[in-house]
């Protein structure tokens, strides 16, 4: 299937729901046109609203809207989402117990040349304290067509991280997706790659085809969602190949590594406990070894002007770097 654009899709999904559902709305500050959401104003004028240049107004508007029973989209970039707006999205929306969804586009590298003050690295650190909250990045147009739907639905306060441009399908039409589900794209029996969004997802295939040509095989496993974590399925594969490297596009810190590495220090995947059970009876020297985890993902840095692809190198997001840390696990 040819490319589509993210935020075509976007909001085309969100007019498809508008047409049966009257409280769906769409909040902006002043970015409809990056955002893609020009046509759902057009076709539903009275259910867009744009603030203009005042994203914390923004998520005020929309958690008004929530509380008259809407189901509000508030989009911004996403640096702005989530440094600039936080305060009213947690409060407002998640501490009130409102739907409100909170869109932050041109997450981490996808930004480019609009550089290290819009580049955000640390919107889903920031995001996984709000308690209860869903956090999803689709990683292209099938799983975004169908995530939109269900976060709607949710009733519960969301975060989509989106990206804006133009991704090839990885899902056939039609495949399921479900909140907090993560998708198991190759198997593998030497180590896992956990990867999230539509820039890393990829980059993590590529890696599995390099390791393979190497006799390494690789499972590959799309995250989707950051919070809740899809604790089960990742938690199996670490178990079975007991090494795991996450990759995202995004800080080392806080994100889909971090909830990785807890898991992990949590004891969240099979034969966890025996292990630890072992390990207090016999001591140091009966130690058996715990998962091995490396984290791709920008090494606690502020970003930069550049295109994508060279951005990708330059933080160390390429399929050559998700590679090399999945040999240094395996020694």
């Amino acid at each position: 299937m040819p490319a589509k654009e993210m935020r075509a899709v976007y909001a085309q999904t969100l007019m498809e729901l508008a047409k049966d559902d009257p409280s769906i709305v769409v909040v902006e500050a002043d970015l409809m046109r990056a955002t893609g959401t020009q046509p759902f104003k057009a076709a539903y004028p009275d259910r867009a609203v744009d603030v203009g240049v005042a994203e914390a107004n923004m998520l005020g508007v929309a958690a008004g809207l929530a509380a008259e029973g809407k189901i509000p989209f508030a989009a911004t970039f996403a640096c702005f989402a989530s440094r600039r707006a936080f305060d009213q999205f947690y409060l407002s929306g998640a501490y009130a117990r409102l739907p409100v969804k909170l869109v932050g586009t041109d997450p981490g590298i996808t930004a480019a040349f609009n550089g290290g003050t819009h580049m955000p690295f640390e919107d889903l650190g920031v995001m996984r304290t709000v308690p209860g909250i869903d956090i999803i990045e689709p990683s292209d147009p099938v799983s975004l067509a169908a995530l939109v739907p269900l976060l709607a639905r949710s009733g519960k306060v969301g975060y989509l991280r989106l990206h804006r441009k133009a991704v090839e399908p990885l899902y056939p039409e039609g495949e399921k997706f479900a909140l907090g589900k993560a998708k198991l794209l190759r198997e593998g029996k030497d180590v896992l790659i956990v990867a999230l969004g539509a820039v890393m997802v990829p980059e993590a295939l590529a890696a599995a085809k390099l390791l393979e040509a190497e006799g390494i095989g690789a499972a590959v496993i799309d995250a989707i969602s950051v919070k809740p974590l899809d604790a089960e399925l990742i938690g199996r594969w670490i178990g079975e190949t007991g090494a795991v490297v996450t990759a995202e596009n995004h800080q080392r810190i806080g994100g889909l590594g971090s909830a990785v590495a807890e898991l992990i220090a949590e004891g969240g995947f099979p034969g966890a406990s025996g292990r630890a059970e072992k390990q207090g009876q016999a001591g140091q020297a009966g130690r058996t070894k715990l998962p091995r985890l490396a984290r791709i993902g920008v090494a606690d840095e502020f970003g930069e002007v550049g295109t994508q692809d060279w951005l990708k190198d330059r933080f160390g997001l390429t399929a050559g770097h998700i590679a090399a840390a999945a040999r240094g696990l395996l020694g």
